[in-house]
């Protein structure tokens, strides 16, 4: 069973996107976790690839008290989706700890999963975010707006693109849309130009902060395993670009996500 947060220290970070299931945790996760804990990071979400890690980012969530998780089946993981998956997700969603449909989306970079195959589930899971009143968590790259096209077309109303690295236009658009915008240590590397603009463009409450670990590892550490300690380092660069403490994008980042996630504290 999971038990309900007590937060003492409001002060914290949320890392709204983590792979904590991934294998290349296999060997030493819950020390990596307990380091999470006491590097000030309070909330976590636990974010779904598959089916298997939809499992596994709840069974996360029932062991550690500020996991929380996410279902759904990645753009390149949906060659082999089925309608059963759909009802198994629909079930899954059910639990408590479950705050999101995601990711999922439309990623055209590699040709592992062919376009249509991946419109098609994305279609079937934003319906499924729809029937549960859930908000979803989008994996865009490289779909040439088709990808905010269908949620035009399904009418998304709760939506946040992760792992943004669109340009400062397609920000704008989002922001008409509604969405919210998320980041990761890419904003620090030195080659983050469009990444840079688009925080400029993007208001702070309209703003989530992620580690999308165990990859983007932020500057100085690029190359390594990330993990949630990590976040701290997308909230100080973020602060840096728009000129305002650390602290205000900690809690401003914070607040965003316990709303739109509806994180009862």
């Amino acid at each position: 069973m999971f038990v309900t947060r007590k937060v003492i220290n409001m002060n914290f970070l949320y890392d709204t996107h983590a792979h904590l299931d991934d294998n290349m945790f296999d060997s030493d996760r819950n020390a990596v976790i307990e380091k999470i804990k006491n590097s000030n990071v309070g909330l976590l979400n636990n974010i779904a690839s598959d089916m298997e890690s939809s499992k596994a980012s709840i069974a996360l969530a029932e062991k550690y008290d500020f996991v929380y998780a996410s279902v759904g089946v990645h753009p390149s993981c949906t060659g082999a989706m089925t309608n059963e998956d759909i009802l198994a997700l629909k079930e899954l969603s059910k639990h408590p700890k479950v705050v999101a449909i995601g990711e999922i989306g439309l990623d055209y970079h590699y040709d592992d999963t062919e376009p249509e195959t991946q419109k098609q589930w994305f279609r079937a899971q934003l319906d499924l975010a729809k029937e549960l009143d859930m908000p979803v968590i989008i994996h865009d790259r490289e779909s040439k707006g088709e990808c905010i096209e269908i949620l035009r077309e399904k009418g998304i109303k709760k939506c946040v693109f992760h792992c943004f690295s669109g340009s400062a236009e397609t920000a704008k658009e989002l922001l008409k849309m509604g969405y919210f915008i998320s980041f990761t240590g890419v904003v620090t590397f030195k080659n983050a130009r469009r990444a840079i603009e688009a925080v400029k463009e993007i208001p702070l409450d309209r703003l989530f902060i992620e580690t999308d670990c165990p990859y983007m590892a932020p500057e100085p550490f690029r190359g390594t395993r990330n993990d949630s300690s990590m976040v701290f380092r997308v909230a100080e660069k973020i602060a840096e670009i728009k000129g305002v403490s650390t602290d205000e994008v900690i809690r401003t980042t914070r607040e965003n996500a316990i709303r739109f996630f509806g994180i009862e504290l």
